[in-house]
């Protein structure tokens, strides 16, 4: 672990990011050219007093998780993720694990699409990055670990992640996560990190079971869905994915499908995460 660099790496790049960026405020009377400190603490999860020892070299290693959360809050690219990584002393993360770390250019659109619920999605359904709308839509997805990263695989392991669907629509939204997961590994054929996520799958849910075998393959990039939300009821909201080239990851944008959701989504975001419980809504992959 290079201390001193990384302490450097990590001062200049927050100050090297304009508020803006972020979706923070500019005030007349800030200061600061770039994030405050206690601003990257926010934006990564992570205490205000870690973040400083961080950045005056006096801090214990970080870990793998702490380092993609940086990652995020510091808008790095691909590039300065790697160099991240080797200055706290660890590995980058390999093509499968790079995957679980949002890509910067999405991220930046979650900033700019400000109260718009958006999240950035692996191809396997794992919620690697998302914007405060949609935190406040869905609950937080990105602390989850082991397979229940994966939509799917709390989908048909935990009933309490159906909670967020009409009881009418779950077959539905079941069959969409399956046809979509079985395209992913159509697209990643031999993968052991998608053989063995469906393998486990099926060991777990017979209703996993019933639908892998009927063999639907689909890649949804548009759809509608309710949202049975804890605090201001049922949303009507349209669904739209755009995918990268390498069809790695995914930006899913929802907007009301009806004025009533408009106006539901409004007060949500006044109401804000203020006693929001963590996880408390579930959806599934687009």
């Amino acid at each position: 672990m290079e201390r001193d660099q990384l302490a450097d790496f990590l001062r200049r790049r927050r100050e090297a990011i304009r508020p803006a960026e972020v979706g923070i405020t500019d005030g007349p009377r800030r200061r600061t050219t770039g994030l405050r400190r206690e601003e990257v603490a926010m934006l990564a999860g992570m205490s205000v007093d870690y973040v400083v020892r961080l950045e005056q070299g006096r801090s214990s290693q970080p870990s793998t998780q702490l380092l993609g959360a940086l990652a995020r809050a510091l808008r790095l690219s691909d590039d300065e993720r790697d160099h991240l990584f080797h200055l706290a002393g660890h590995r980058p993360p390999p093509a499968d694990g790079a995957a679980r770390l949002a890509r910067a250019g999405l991220i930046r659109m979650l900033d700019l699409l400000g109260d718009t619920p958006a999240l950035v999605m692996s191809d396997l359904g794992e919620v690697l990055a998302q914007n405060r709308a949609g935190l406040l839509l869905t609950g937080d997805h990105t602390s989850f670990s082991g397979d229940r990263r994966y939509v799917a695989y709390r989908w048909f392991t935990d009933p309490a992640a159906r909670a967020v669907c009409p009881p009418e629509e779950q077959e539905y939204h079941a069959r969409q996560l399956v046809a979509d997961l079985r395209a992913a590994a159509g697209r990643r054929s031999g993968d052991p990190t998608v053989t063995g996520l469906v393998d486990r799958l099926q060991a777990a849910s017979a209703d996993f079971r019933r639908l892998w075998a009927e063999h639907e393959v689909a890649v949804r990039r548009a759809d509608r869905k309710t949202f049975l939300h804890p605090r201001v009821g049922s949303l009507l909201m349209d669904c739209e994915t755009l995918v990268t080239p390498d069809q790695g990851q995914q930006l899913l944008v929802l907007t009301p499908g009806d004025a009533e959701a408009r106006e539901r989504l409004e007060l949500l975001q006044v109401l804000g995460i203020e006693e929001f419980p963590t996880g408390a809504t579930d959806t599934p992959k687009r």
